[in-house]
């Protein structure tokens, strides 16, 4: 019975599992393909900006904790939840109008320390 040479592909530790031979993070953290985003401080901030949108507000919603999969998927809960559109751009969810009211409350359920900043 000969031992067979592994070639190339994953490296395996069992302390964390798969790991990204790119990065040489576990598969689960891997950053590989993904745009750098500051992590911030921790703190999920709301915000209301009426600049270049013809005089109509947006609700900004800033430091979420999630990558840009998931973000895309929370922003739709919340656009529902206000009743109004929005999209994310960036790392940044906007929504429609001034929603700050509705949003904060919601982001603090998910356990999130949250502040309300700006106009």
């Amino acid at each position: 019975m000969g031992m067979k040479k592994r070639e190339g592909g994953l490296v395996f530790s069992t302390e964390q599992g798969r790991m990204c031979p790119e990065c040489r993070n576990p598969v689960a953290d891997c950053t590989c393909g993904q745009p750098e985003r500051p992590s911030g401080d921790g703190v999920v901030r709301v915000s209301r900006e009426t600049k270049g949108r013809k005089g109509k507000g947006v609700t900004l919603i800033t430091g979420i904790p999630m990558d840009d999969k998931e973000l895309k998927a929370y922003a739709k809960v919340l656009k529902a939840k206000c009743g109004t559109g929005g999209t994310v751009k960036d790392g940044v969810v906007e929504i429609q109008g001034d929603q700050r009211d509705i949003l904060v409350p919601l982001l603090q359920q998910k356990g999130w320390t949250v502040k309300k900043s700006g106009g």
